[in-house]
């Protein structure tokens, strides 16, 4: 199995919509793939039909027992989606409470490692949506990933966003064998304003070595899919947002490949 984290320290970038539009277009491949919501807003689990707010169990389960990982649990909390071969490990609102619970809790950090290796067999791809604050579940995530999607807005603060979101990188790599590669996806863009074109000149001057060459355009059949519940693919295969995911894919496979050579 595969395990990418979609993070970046700056909400309302497209987070959830990549890891869903990833997810979906992998499915399309016939690859098995389980989405990991570690958001307590859930955005993900209310995609696909699932209230955050109602769910006796979801990934704060895992948490429960001090950094150790009972045996099956992590396949008794997965939910199905609108794709057969997509799974999901739900969020739900008492995730929020873990940054209060986890101060002097040792093995934390390791818990969704620790999970997705008991789902190891079962799947071919993890894809982690992360909540947008520096913490243990974001730790969680990045400590479980082989490379890192960081969406970015083609707008300024969302930059400042992915300021903090490299530094907190260069934090947890010290702490790991090999360095986490990454790939900056611009989103959100928009040509016909000068807040994006100024932006992409920004990253693409700023991250050389890191930024995706191509963009994922505002598009509003992203929102059409989510209301339908559905993954971009599967609701409109052929819409420009998804043609950008198809190429996005291209891309982060072709990095895979660079890093399993390496």
């Amino acid at each position: 199995m595969r395990v990418w984290a979609i993070a970046n320290q700056k909400g309302g970038v497209g987070k959830t919509t990549t890891c869903i539009a990833l997810a979906g277009l992998l499915a399309e491949a016939g690859k098995r793939v389980v989405v990991v919501d570690l958001d307590p807003h859930g955005s993900m689990t209310s995609y696909f039909g699932h209230n955050p707010d109602q769910l006796e169990n979801s990934c704060y389960d895992l948490f429960l027992n001090k950094g150790h990982v009972p045996e099956g649990l992590p396949r008794q909390l997965l939910l199905p989606t609108s794709d057969e071969r997509i799974s999901l490990l739900p969020s739900s609102t008492a995730l929020a409470t873990l940054e209060r619970q986890s101060p002097g809790q040792s093995g934390l950090g390791l818990v969704i490692a620790k999970s997705l290796a008991q789902l190891w067999q079962d799947f071919d791809y993890a894809l982690i949506d992360s909540p947008p604050l520096l913490g243990v579940l974001m730790v969680n995530a990045l400590a479980a990933s082989q490379q890192l999607v960081i969406p970015v807005q083609t707008e300024f603060l969302a930059v400042k966003g992915l300021e903090r979101m490299v530094s907190t990188l260069e934090m947890i790599n010290r702490s790991r064998k090999q360095p986490l590669p990454y790939s900056i996806i611009p989103t959100l863009f928009d040509r016909r304003t000068q807040a994006s074109m100024a932006t992409m000149r920004t990253l693409r001057d700023g991250y050389p070595e890191h930024i995706w060459q191509g963009y994922i355009p505002v598009d509003t059949r992203l929102r059409d899919a989510s209301r339908a519940g559905q993954t971009p693919s599967a609701f409109d295969p052929k819409c420009r947002s998804v043609l950008a995911y198809r190429a996005l894919l291209k891309h982060l496979l072709a990095q895979q490949l660079q890093t399993q050579v390496a």
